[in-house]
């Protein structure tokens, strides 16, 4: 049954840059609304598999499969141009660190969040900006602000923001580069509140990348621990995190407690 299928299917994954390895042998699957964090240090590989998964880079080796809404797997890279410009603007999201990236920084809160609706077909504008103003004040924003533009916003209501424009479309699986790195830590605990309470009421399926414990520990049901391009440990997140096997994951835990 298409039910029992994973979301999204990878194997033997890798992306080498001439003789710099980014990542490599990297296999798992992903079924309807789990979170996965992907952590280890700057460097580790983490950003790299992110972008092949979300299809930003070719992959060198491997192959990843997604479960269409028809319920046929398909290879996300023998889609289409057009076909995968769809997915990405519909079916995914993608929450940069730097909401910058993700956002037109020109144009309104309003209109970036409507952009998405756009890209599925909705052209009343009546309703488009209901949605809008329902999806502001989902994310914590103020009604009043859908007509400013994000460069007024400050960094968290610019992340809050990108967060409203990726989930409006309501995607099915959502990649997530480091979400709370950059924001003060008071902002950084709003925001991961949001984000597990939008996770768990949508029935997300989402992909994190995080160098922060807590907040795999928060967010996800299972963690991947990467060094140097490949995978070393992966497991429950709890399981891993309270008695981590490899030497390397003990150091990781370990030098948060020392924090």
């Amino acid at each position: 049954m298409t039910q029992d299928l994973p979301l999204l299917s990878v194997r033997r994954l890798g992306k080498s840059y001439g003789a710099r390895t980014g990542c490599r042998d990297v296999s798992f699957d992903i079924h309807a609304g789990e979170v996965l964090a992907v952590v280890g240090e700057s460097g580790s590989g983490k950003s790299t598999l992110l972008n092949v998964l979300s299809t930003q880079l070719a992959p060198t080796t491997g192959e990843i499969h997604y479960r269409m809404r028809d319920g046929v797997m398909r290879d996300v890279f023998a889609l289409s141009d057009a076909e995968r410009r769809f997915l990405l603007r519909t079916d995914w999201g993608f929450v940069h660190q730097d909401p910058a990236q993700g956002l037109r920084m020109t144009v309104s809160a309003g209109a970036n969040v409507g952009e998405r609706l756009m890209a599925v077909g909705q052209r009343h504008y009546g309703h488009i900006r209901h949605t809008a103003v329902d999806w502001l004040g989902r994310v914590e924003i103020d009604a009043g602000r859908i007509d400013d533009a994000p460069r007024s916003f400050s960094g968290g209501m610019r992340q809050r923001l990108q967060i409203a424009r990726n989930l409006v479309t309501h995607p099915r699986l959502v990649f997530m580069d480091e979400p709370t790195g950059g924001l003060d830590v008071s902002v950084q605990a709003r925001l991961l509140d949001l984000l597990r309470g939008l996770v768990a009421d949508l029935g997300l399926s989402v992909v994190i990348v995080t160098h922060d414990l807590a907040v795999a520990r928060l967010l996800s049901h299972r963690i991947m621990v990467m060094r140097h391009g490949t995978v070393i440990e992966t497991g429950l997140t709890d399981q891993v995190l309270d008695d981590p096997r490899e030497p390397y994951t003990q150091l990781l835990v370990s030098s948060v407690l020392q924090v």
